[in-house]
């Protein structure tokens, strides 16, 4: 595989993101490879054009400090811009931090606190056992300095577990009924379940007390230190859209991101002849315009193959843009193949990180291959659509006492058209992140 093939298929997987960084590095690399116009940016003549006089620094004055339009509150604005733009999120770390040093308590007491501090994970549970981090001296004072994070704010962290973390936090809660913490410590599981007639039988309290209980434990955060997760969003920039306009679907490339790109006019001259230099550089310039030519066709190869694919699940999953998720139909990526003329692996590149944006939302590409599911008569259903009906049918038994099992779900599938076992039911509800019966 030659190196300019390899890099135009590296090119057909990239997303659009990754495809800017890739054009910004080739432009750094590549002399030969001009950038006509960035499509993101104003124009010199437009960014010109749109400059008030406020910008005419140091005009009429001989001092080199003189700014002529200084306006305080586009000062401030951009001050607070800046500010934002290079503030980042508190970590869990920082907030009980910022408490512990605003505490009246000894030197000794405040790095063990750091120490403890410093020894939770994201949940805000201790990563090491406490008792091993610190000598048989600071034993005494180690349950105090503990009691004293768990307090701070989230209430509930420098804890062993969930279980541990919920009996902090009922404690110091004022609203907590009694009995709370008995049944924390001791039954827990059974309240997780919401077995109400269970407990009372083990407990001998009354059931209308215990129904105030789940209902508080409800509030309370067995997580408390997710509550300041340093986990950053990510942002999907979609890579096609489609718009249903006039009575008809319209696909549009995501062009807007991507650079024109162009060979460099004194590159050109030289290539063509028109300058005589020696014959290295001749050389030099014939190969960086050949490998400029390429990357810019393999873009266009990339983005003409991408807007074929998206025509063509288009065309397949209609339904699905007419009527939602639950209309997805099977399709495979030999079917796109043999539609769009190329192999499955070209699909299968081409869809793989790439988005479309519809009017159902933001999807990956691959979201639209799926197999099929058994259905009765004629009915095809896709593996995504069946989760959709599964979703659809809990969401309408919800509010039931009773929640549905998976062989009773299998069985309001079956009245729908849909024919799958127990057991895949089970495979799809752990897919979609939704638990047994039993725990909801």
């Amino acid at each position: 595989m030659s190196p300019q093939l390899y890099q135009s298929l590296q090119l057909m997987a990239m997303p659009l993101q990754d495809l800017k960084l890739k054009i910004q590095e080739e432009l750094e690399r590549n002399p030969a490879l001009d950038l006509v116009k960035e499509k993101s940016d104003l124009s010199l003549d437009e960014f010109n054009n749109t400059r008030g006089e406020e910008y005419d620094y140091f005009e009429n004055s001989s001092d080199p400090g003189f700014s002529g339009g200084y306006d305080q509150n586009a000062s401030d604005s951009k001050q607070k811009f800046l500010e934002g733009a290079l503030s980042r999120p508190e970590s869990l770390q920082e907030h009980l931090m910022w408490q512990l040093r605003v505490q009246p308590i000894p030197l000794e007491m405040f790095e063990m606190g750091e120490q403890l501090i410093w020894n939770l994970d994201e949940n805000g549970f201790h990563l090491e056992d406490p008792c091993k981090l610190f000598t048989e001296q600071q034993q005494d004072q180690l349950d105090e300095v503990v009691s004293l994070i768990q307090q701070f704010d989230p209430i509930g962290t420098c804890t062993s577990n969930h279980r541990e973390s919920l009996l902090v936090q009922s404690e110091f809660s004022p609203n907590a009924p009694p009995h709370t913490e008995e049944l924390i410590e001791q039954h827990l599981e059974l309240l997780e379940r919401k077995s109400i007639h269970e407990i009372s039988k083990k407990t001998s309290i009354p059931e209308q007390e215990i129904e105030q209980i789940i209902e508080f434990v409800k509030t309370l955060t067995p997580y408390p230190g997710r509550l300041y997760s340093n986990v950053s969003t990510v942002y999907v920039v979609p890579d096609v859209m489609v718009r249903h306009e006039e009575g008809e679907f319209k696909l549009y490339l995501n062009d807007e991101e991507i650079p024109i790109l162009g060979i460099d006019p004194f590159f050109s001259e030289i290539d063509n002849g028109e300058k005589n230099d020696t014959k290295t550089t001749r050389k030099f310039v014939k190969q960086s315009v050949r490998d400029a030519r390429w990357f810019i066709n393999s873009i266009t190869q990339r983005n003409q193959t991408l807007l074929k694919i998206a025509k063509t699940i288009l065309e397949f999953q209609r339904k699905f843009f007419l009527y939602g998720p639950r209309q997805l139909a099977p399709l495979t990526l030999k079917d796109v193949a043999a539609e769009v003329s190329v192999h499955e692996t070209t699909v299968s590149r081409i869809v793989n990180s790439k988005y479309i944006q519809t009017e159902w939302g933001i999807f990956p590409l691959k979201y639209f291959f799926s197999n099929q599911v058994p259905g009765t008569g004629n009915t095809r259903f896709s593996k995504e659509a069946v989760k959709e009906i599964i979703k659809e049918i809990l969401e309408d038994h919800a509010s039931e006492k009773k929640h549905l099992s998976d062989q009773k779900i299998s069985d309001q599938l079956k009245k729908k058209g849909v024919s799958i076992a127990r057991r895949t039911v089970t495979k799809y509800r752990k897919e979609l992140d939704i638990d047994s019966s039993y725990y909801r």
